[in-house]
């Protein structure tokens, strides 16, 4: 649609998951129609980002250094895992201040159509993790979708054989919706999940 590197630019923003042509044009205009915007700091941050973000050899978590900051810290519960499908999640969840424990990021989760299997996953790791008897506590906390379940539910088998508590993250109803808009799997969910108040 546009000439030479403004095009390029657009294309290559587009490749950015969740950003779709339009929204890869409205980025390229404002980066050009900005004076103040710092390009040479952007592009500083991105190289820094590719040199010196790693993951995590415990957990599988981003951190800059060969474990990040929550498998160093000393004031966490080391008896209970919360395993998740991405280190995007582990943000989500720390957002919260709820949980104190430590993580496990499997990179991804089960899926057959996309050719993703239990190897391509980070679950030879987390039963490393577990095999010293440190641990007392699994969460599973992938995604309430079709291979978020699939995954919990391959782990739920795998980790039977452990003397470990496996629990799963509850789901149901967002707080503020309406139930008349909940879908019959959620509102199934929220009944299967209730508790005395």
């Amino acid at each position: 649609m546009y000439d030479g590197i403004v095009q390029d630019l657009i294309d290559e923003l587009g490749r950015l998951p969740g950003i779709g042509p339009k929204s890869a044009q409205r980025i390229a205009f404002h980066i050009l129609q900005t004076p103040s915007f710092d390009v040479s700091r952007l592009s500083q941050v991105l190289a820094e980002v590719r040199e010196k973000v790693r993951f995590c050899e415990l957990c599988g978590n981003v951190s800059e250094q060969d474990r990040c900051s929550i498998c160093r810290d000393p004031r966490r519960n080391q008896t209970l895992i919360c395993v998740v499908e991405d280190a995007k999640d582990v943000a989500a969840i720390e957002r919260t201040r709820e949980f104190r424990g430590l993580y496990h990021v499997l990179g991804g989760a089960i899926s057959p159509i996309a050719g993703v299997g239990p190897d391509d996953l980070r679950i030879a790791q987390l039963m490393q993790r577990l095999a010293d008897g440190t641990v007392q506590e699994v969460i599973l906390a992938t995604n309430p979708n079709l291979e978020g379940e699939a995954t919990a539910t391959y782990l739920s088998r795998l980790l039977t054989s452990l003397q470990i508590t496996v629990t799963r993250l509850a789901s149901g109803l967002p707080v503020g919706g309406d139930l008349e808009y909940a879908d019959e799997v959620t509102l199934g969910r929220a009944f299967e999940g209730r508790r005395s108040i």
